[in-house]
């Protein structure tokens, strides 16, 4: 109205304008959640055309879609509810909004325990931290894994919730899980140095190599030290994880650690303690490496969730929870699947894998 009118509401620059806004009038239009009553915004001399449920609209489609993929993006009901009222002048109740989020129970349940290829070249596995209010607010781990397939996609394999402090005991569950879904091996396995992970993958896949998330130490690495130094540790460190080789590797790393060691001690422990689980990394080819340190991948599944979990600041309960991740994952792709190409170099990448685990790569991963 206000962009028809050529003025906001109540300024005085529409005084003898000729035209001004009249109040609105209800209207009843049918959508997916039944009969809803909007207020449509008038005009004096009638000339106004609303752009959002046209003249003579009877019909308004897609509620179910905007309610989900607001729920994606971390709204809370409430904030749902005043959206609605904000652009339509509808009201749309809490109740009718957690019905409409309710009806992607099956179809998460159905993707939660949809088949897997045989293998997979790798597998990332993290956790993401929530806030649920179950009683009181405790922070709760929301398990995720990923794969990349033979295909060069990423293949988000599923979300688990957990109960307190991430743990490497529930990890083995969601581990045979994955197994029982039909993975039968995975060639590496990344993940950060969560203590007893590395033996609970092994368990599984008994020839899957573990190794430490470069991403995840890196990340690390930060949280010990002041943020004005972090742009010359990151240059410090890319020389140790770039390195042709272990001992070459080993110098770089004593080199960092004449740098930053009396400073930031607690980080070259850290390295230290991980050192046994980063090092497979430097025996893989450049091709390899590069789909293990792929962080746009990886960084743009935890960035949407981050933000999702951001939004709502906590959620009432643990299903609330796994529903928006799952539909935050349901907005990566249109099918639903959460598939995205994970390199424009696959192929080179795959042909790497097929000579470094030979035997144990398929052209179709089945």
């Amino acid at each position: 109205m206000t962009e028809h009118l050529g003025y906001e509401k109540h300024d005085a620059a529409g005084r003898g304008s000729g035209n001004s806004r009249n109040g609105t009038r209800s209207k009843t239009v049918l959508t997916e959640i039944g009969p809803v009553e909007i207020e449509v915004p008038r005009d004096v001399d009638s000339s106004f055309d609303p752009q959002i449920v046209k003249k003579r609209q009877r019909r308004l489609t897609g509620i179910d879609e905007i309610v989900l993929s607001l729920t994606a993006k971390g709204l809370t009901t409430g904030e749902i509810s005043a959206h609605f009222q904000d652009i339509y002048g509808a009201s749309v109740s809490k109740d009718t909004i957690s019905r409409i989020t309710d009806k992607v129970v099956g179809e998460m349940t159905e993707w939660q325990n949809r088949p897997l290829d045989r293998v997979y070249p790798v597998i990332f596995i993290d956790a993401v931290h929530v806030k649920v209010r179950d009683g009181q607010v405790t922070n709760r781990p929301m398990y995720v894994a990923i794969g990349v397939t033979v295909n060069g996609e990423r293949d988000i394999l599923g979300i688990w919730a957990g109960e307190g402090g991430e743990g490497a005991k529930f990890w083995l569950s969601v581990l045979t899980e994955i197994k029982n879904r039909g993975v039968a091996d995975v060639c590496i396995v990344v993940c950060d140095g969560l203590k007893g992970l590395p033996e609970a993958i092994n368990t599984v896949w008994e020839l899957a190599v573990v190794q430490t998330c470069i991403i995840h130490l890196i990340r690390n690495t930060f949280r010990f030290a002041s943020r004005k130094y972090w742009d010359a540790m990151a240059r410090d460190l890319k020389p140790v994880y770039t390195a042709p080789s272990e001992s070459a590797a080993r110098e770089r790393f004593a080199e960092f650690t004449q740098t930053w060691g009396q400073q930031y001690p607690a980080i070259i422990k850290m390295w230290d303690n991980a050192w046994s689980e980063f090092v497979p990394f430097l025996d893989y080819d450049v091709e390899i490496r590069r789909v293990i340190c792929s962080t746009n991948a990886i960084e743009s599944v935890n960035a949407r969730y981050r933000r999702a979990v951001r939004a709502r600041g906590h959620f009432p309960t643990e299903q609330a929870a796994l529903k928006c991740l799952y539909l935050a994952t349901r907005a990566l792709d249109p099918t639903g699947k959460g598939k995205a190409r994970w390199a424009m170099r696959w192929k080179p990448a795959l042909n790497a894998f097929a000579i470094t685990f030979e035997g144990r790569i398929t052209p179709n991963g089945n």
